[in-house]
This record gives C-alpha cells, sequence and structure tokens, in this order.
C-alpha cells in the first residue's frame, strides 16, 4: 500500500507550518484584515480608504504536474491549471477575480517554450474573465536543469461585504459538488511514483482506452462562469484540491458544523479506481489526496438544488448530490 507521504508529500506537516505562520504574523498590521491565514483566499476591507469594497487575494503554483509537462514536450496545458488553482480560490471568498500576475523561473529553455506557457495562461484567462496586467521572468542558471521551469500565480479579485463567504452555515443544508475535469493539479507526486515507478507506465501507454499522458494533463476545470451563475443560492463554497475533502470542506464550516458524504452520490471515474487499485491505496488516502471526480463544492439551501442544478447543467457541468451538513460529527465524514 502506497499513500502520498511515502511519495514525498506530507499534507500533516504542511498544515503544522501553516499554524506557524498564523503565529508569526500576530505583530503585524491588521487594520483591514478580514480572513486570517488558512483559507482559499485572503480578504482585505478598504474601509479605511472611504470604499465599502473587499480585496481578495491567492497564490498559486502547479505542483509536480510541471515534470510531467516537461518530461511530455507539452506546455501550454500548464498556464491553464496556473489560473485555474488561484481564480478557483478567488471565488470561494464570494469574490470575482479580476486581474492575475505570473512568475516564470528557469535556466535555459528551448525557443518558444514561455510562449505556450502564457498561451495557456492567457487561455485560462480568458475563461475567467480576468486580466492579465503584468508578471515576472527570472532565468535562474544552475537553479534549474536544462529544460526544466516553475510557475506561479497571484490573483486578486473584489467584492462587496454583503455578499462575501461562507454565509451563516446551519445543520440540513445540502452539499452540492460539481465535476471535475481529471486530477486537475493536486496528487501529481503521488500519481508520478505510481505510474512511473511502480506500474513502469510511459506517457504514451494506454489507460482505459487513453494515452496516460491525456489524463495527466488534462487541464484543471475553471469554475468562474459557474459560480457567478449560482451566486444567489451559494452559502459556503470549497475548492477540492489540495488535501482532498477531509482538509478543504472543513475551512468553510463554522465551529459545531460537519458535512456527512456519501460515496455512493459522487460520480463513478474510473481513473481513479484505476490510480486507487494500482496503488492499493485506502478509501482515506484517496478522499485526502484527489479530487475523485469533484473539483468544486458549495453548502445551499434544500429550496436552492434544482436552480444551483439546472444553472451547472446549462454551462455543460455535471451537479452531483453528494451530502449535507449536520451537528453529529465533526469535519467531515464519508460514508
Amino acid at each position: 500500500m502506497i499513500d502520498y507521504r511515502s511519495a514525498g508529500v506530507d499534507i500533516d506537516k504542511g498544515n503544522r507550518f501553516a499554524e506557524a505562520i498564523k503565529e508569526m504574523v500576530e505583530v503585524l498590521p491588521k487594520d483591514g484584515v478580514i480572513s486570517s491565514i488558512g483559507g482559499f483566499s485572503a480578504l482585505f476591507g478598504l474601509d479605511r480608504f472611504g470604499c465599502d469594497l473587499v480585496l481578495s487575494s491567492a497564490t498559486d503554483g502547479v505542483g509536480t504536474k510541471l515534470l510531467v509537462a516537461q518530461m511530455a514536450g507539452i506546455h501550454n496545458t500548464v498556464g491553464i491549471d496556473l489560473v485555474a488553482m488561484n481564480v478557483n480560490d478567488i471565488i470561494t471568498g464570494g469574490t470575482k477575480p479580476v486581474f492575475f500576475l505570473d512568475y516564470i523561473s528557469y535556466s535555459k529553455l528551448e525557443d518558444g517554450v514561455l510562449e505556450k506557457i502564457i498561451e495557456g495562461i492567457v487561455e485560462g484567462l480568458r475563461q475567467s474573465n480576468t486580466a492579465l496586467i503584468g508578471g515576472e521572468t527570472a532565468q535562474m542558471p544552475d537553479v534549474y536543469g536544462d529544460g526544466e521551469y516553475d510557475i506561479a500565480g497571484f490573483c486578486v479579485g473584489v467584492g462587496k461585504k454583503d455578499e462575501l463567504l461562507p454565509k451563516q452555515t446551519k445543520e440540513g443544508m445540502v452539499v452540492i459538488g460539481f465535476a471535475s475535469s481529471g486530477f486537475h493539479s493536486n496528487g501529481y507526486s503521488l500519481l508520478r511514483k505510481l505510474f512511473f515507478d511502480i506500474g513502469r507506465y510511459s506517457l504514451d501507454s494506454m489507460i482505459l482506452n487513453k494515452p496516460l499522458v491525456e489524463w495527466l494533463l488534462k487541464p484543471t476545470r475553471i469554475y468562474v462562469e459557474l459560480f457567478e451563475k449560482i451566486r444567489p443560492w451559494v452559502v459556503a463554497a470549497s475548492h477540492i484540491t489540495g488535501g482532498g475533502f477531509y482538509d478543504n470542506i472543513p475551512r468553510i464550516l463554522p465551529e459545531g458544523i460537519g458535512v456527512v458524504i456519501e460515496k455512493k452520490a459522487l460520480p463513478e471515474v474510473e481513473i481513479f479506481e484505476f490510480v486507487k487499485n494500482l496503488g492499493k491505496i485506502s478509501d482515506r488516502e484517496m478522499f485526502r489526496t484527489f479530487n475523485m471526480g469533484v473539483g468544486f463544492v458549495i453548502i445551499c439551501n434544500e429550496s436552492d438544488v434544482d436552480g444551483v442544478v439546472s444553472a451547472s447543467s446549462g454551462l455543460g457541468i455535471d451537479a452531483y448530490r453528494i451530502g449535507y451538513t449536520t451537528k453529529d460529527v465533526k469535519g467531515v465524514e464519508i460514508v
């Protein structure tokens, strides 16, 4: 049996680091700060500047999915992932992404690679209706090998104070999950170990009637347009990224309220079952590492379920009623 930690990623250690940061920043100015470290995006009120709007911000990368792109020589999709990981975080706070900056670092790349990366970033920003207003490209000899690069993104959003999320989450509300496009940009250290080290597959190996490279480089779905359609009904929203269901959904829950997720209500996505069997991975580890076919989750009232599902269907995104809120569990329980 293999898990994410044995593949080199310790989620618990990362969570402990986040808690340590919270203590260190106590000495810094707090005027205007609405959200604490640990949320999907940071919220900052502009009251002292004579404005009732709120700025949200997020920063993220693509992780070791970049190594697959570099192995395959395909560079025009990871930019979409980069934008998605940021804008999907921004909308969880009830704000709208408005502008984006990128950072690309490398040592030596073939002509055209940087342009391909930017091509993907532009496509992601087009999908999320967000402007690219700046960035930084850093050539760093000896830090990276030839052909290697890293990318990071920084996004700012805007919203009104009375529209911020989460709102008051109560017992008996409905949890709706929206279909992912696949692995998105999480769990790739484990995926690479499973497919290339344990399974001895190559990028052109056929997995479930599709080349492995297509499974691994499918871009992350962007939920911005969907969120705009369903915003009036959303009580709370969670982006299912690193940490899966167990670490991401609790980030939006108030004290005393937990969530039950029903496995039978989740989409049947063969590639996740294939990965589970290949690595003999436990259910808990799967749900803490991968999105399991659901890349974004909201909580809403029972009376609003039909409206949410209809709006999602209209955009070609499958929506699933996957659970409910309750006082009977702490955090997330998957049954």
